[in-house]
């Protein structure tokens, strides 16, 4: 057994239930006799949005002053040396899920299990590029979560809630090269979706350059949905995007809608001054086109991070402010890495007077926090700004991490108000160990200490913790831990 700081029968029992006093100075955990993990995200800065695991390509849903995050879960690939090698997307097929109504503090929601023989779509080979919406259907809510099976067709999930369970209700693609228009479209894949003011559900996707036509592929595809969201209701229409590789995106800005996509490799010399890898976008007075080039939105990644790599985008909105949801490559540099594994990351998007866009500038710093996290209302352990040696456990939703020694978590920006008094978290631990809580920073004193008996049945622990206005709380792990919640009284 892990050798750990011992409590008095009595005091156990107080710790599990009732007041566990600190006694002694003011100790620090750097004074502790474990190494802290180093993270791979810096303290003051929001971009990666996460880096307990990788996520590429993500899709963005508003759901209820929330934003849901659907990424492609990239997995480092090993050769038969077990050396890392570059990502072929091959083995990809789950999806990640985050989501945040402060867009600094992200929730982890797990992996969604969609490909292959244990997925829910067990017909596909692969989950990429996924995006989602919502919509009142026979009076009910649900929720859609699209896919590309490879570069071969796009796929559907249905669920009662953001984060799931979800269900194969079609049970075959959406979308395959059998649907009108699609055949001679390379890639089927990277698909957005759109629900309009007036309820009708619209899919952009396509993708892929045909020899001798890198100025109009001709690739790029939207089609209405039908009422139910999983059916088509039309043909696929062509949309002339100049320079078009990949990527599509669909939204609506006003009265204006905004397909965008990302350009190929192949655009030197072009008239519109558009640049390689970059997401460009164009407006129509309707969904189905036909759409006006209008301008560059994001120059790729490489131009403000030094890694190039594939531009992959979303366009989102929340309280009435958009934002710009992109990949790069942040965790693989700070892992001292290379292969082409992404990070999800976000920037705020300028609509100009004219309806017009501004270029959006690439930053680690990212966007401010909207609000203040309540914690007076049980928040999950895998809320968090910045962490280090922790792994995600669950899925569907029911999510929460595994620590490990000189692991930690940090959630930013948390509104105790006039003072809290006591602590609860719920966690077990196998072996045993010690959670350290600081507030401000990690560096400070230790506020709150909780021993976490050995066991593996999770239990509830409160301690006393004063802590009162807006600042940042840390848990810090003196060994592997389940921390599944936490709440301040």
């Amino acid at each position: 057994m892990k050798k750990i700081l011992r409590l008095a029968p009595a005091l156990l029992l107080v710790a599990m239930f009732g007041l566990f006093p600190v006694e002694g100075k003011a100790e620090t955990v750097g004074e502790l006799s474990f190494a802290l993990r180093k993270p791979y995200k810096k303290q003051n800065e929001g971009n990666p949005l996460y880096t307990q695991r990788f996520g590429a390509d993500p899709g963005v849903m508003e759901y209820n002053g929330r934003l849901y995050v659907y990424m492609t879960d990239d997995r480092l690939e090993l050769d038969k040396d077990k050396k890392i090698k570059e990502n072929t997307y091959s083995t990809i097929r789950t999806i990640n899920c985050i989501s945040s109504d402060d867009l600094v503090n992200w929730t982890d929601h797990g992996r969604i299990r969609v490909a292959g023989s244990t997925g829910i779509a067990k017909w596909a080979g692969n989950s990429w590029a996924p995006c989602a919406a919502h919509k009142t259907v026979d009076g009910k809510e649900k929720f859609f979560l699209y896919f590309c099976n490879g570069g071969n067709g796009i796929g559907v999930l249905c669920a009662d809630s953001p984060t799931g369970p979800w269900r194969d209700e079609l049970r075959k693609p959406l979308i395959d090269r059998t649907v009108k228009n699609c055949a001679n479209v390379p890639w089927l894949f990277d698909p957005a979706v759109m629900v309009d003011d007036d309820g009708t559900g619209y899919l952009a996707f396509g993708g892929g350059v045909p020899e001798g036509k890198q100025a109009a592929p001709g690739t790029a595809r939207i089609v209405r949905l039908g009422e139910d969201m999983i059916r088509l209701d039309g043909d696929p229409v062509q949309v002339d995007a100049p320079w078009l590789f990949e990527d599509s995106g669909i939204n609506r800005i006003g009265d204006t809608y905004v397909y965008s996509y990302c350009s190929n490799w192949q655009t030197a010399g072009n008239s519109l001054r558009l640049t390689d890898g970059a997401i460009q976008y164009m407006t129509a007075d309707n969904p189905l086109g036909p759409y006006t080039y209008r301008g560059e939105l994001f120059p790729n990644e490489g131009r403000f991070f030094g890694l190039y790599g594939n531009n992959h985008h979303s366009i989102a909105c929340l309280n009435g402010e958009y934002y710009l949801f992109y990949h790069s490559r942040p965790v693989e540099k700070a892992m001292k890495i290379s292969g082409n594994y992404r990070s999800p990351q976000i920037d705020k998007i300028t609509v100009n007077a004219d309806g017009s866009l501004k270029q959006v500038k690439g930053t680690m710093k990212g966007v401010e926090q909207l609000r203040p996290l309540d914690p007076y209302e049980p928040v999950s352990a895998c809320t968090v700004s910045h962490q280090a040696g922790n792994s995600i456990r669950g899925e569907d939703g029911n999510t929460f991490f595994q620590t490990a020694e000189g692991s930690w978590t940090r959630v930013s920006g948390v509104d105790f108000g006039e003072g809290a008094r006591q602590l609860t978290v719920q966690a077990s631990s196998e072996e045993g160990c010690m959670l350290y809580v600081t507030l401000g920073d990690i560096e400070q004193p230790i506020a709150a200490r909780i021993e976490i008996p050995a066991g593996n049945e999770a239990a509830s622990f409160t301690v006393p913790l004063a802590a009162a206005g807006i600042q940042d709380i840390y848990f810090v792990f003196d060994g592997a831990a389940m921390f599944y919640t936490w709440q301040a009284q």
